[in-house]
């Protein structure tokens, strides 16, 4: 394996998805079939050749009962009745290389929730990425201005703003005055 073969995050996570799937006997098509893919997805996400939404990880760590911190860092979570993240802290949640994502509990056994400190950077319309998945999402904003689209709904967020939506709407997002966007995202 050539020196920069992990130099993506994903590359790292996508023997673990494999190994995972594998450990739990289950096909493509099952656990497809349990997070609302398809058979090529699974395996175009286990290949390692491209990004994979943390909505997917979070999807299939329920599926297959295992926590999250699993999937993304390799190791488990231990803590059972509270966890404290000082700020500037959280696990890295490498998923895009436009987005800096920290896991706000990665260390807390059994959550039901997924929640995650977000910077967005601006960026053009045209270079939207678009994603769906299971679930519901929140967002509470806490710096600069983030234009949030729901399908072909526009929605301009500012420090204070929160929006609340069901996930499987197709859903993008991007900084808006030249500045980055920073807010907390619950994903459940």
């Amino acid at each position: 394996m050539s020196s920069d073969a992990f130099s993506q995050p994903y590359r790292e996570i996508a023997p673990r998805l494999l190994g995972l799937r594998d450990a739990v006997g289950f096909s493509a098509e099952e656990l497809a079939q349990k997070v609302g893919v398809t058979s090529q997805v699974v395996e175009r996400y286990e290949s390692g050749e491209v990004e994979i939404p943390v909505s997917y990880l979070t999807d299939v760590a329920r599926a297959c009962g295992v926590d999250l911190t699993a999937l993304v860092s390799g190791g488990d979570a231990h803590l059972h009745d509270f966890t404290l993240v000082r700020k500037g802290e959280g696990l890295a949640v490498e998923r895009r290389k436009d987005y800096d994502y920290r896991n706000l509990a990665s260390r807390m056994t059994g959550r039901r929730m997924e929640p995650f400190m977000v910077r967005v950077p601006p960026k053009a319309e045209s270079d939207l990425s678009w994603n769906e998945h299971s679930g519901q999402e929140f967002i509470y904003m806490l710096e600069g201005r983030l234009e949030i689209w729901l399908e072909s709904k526009r929605n301009v967020l500012a420090p204070g703003d929160s929006i609340y939506f069901e996930s499987r709407i197709p859903h993008a997002l991007r900084a808006l005055d030249g500045a980055d966007a920073v807010f907390l995202d619950v994903i459940s």
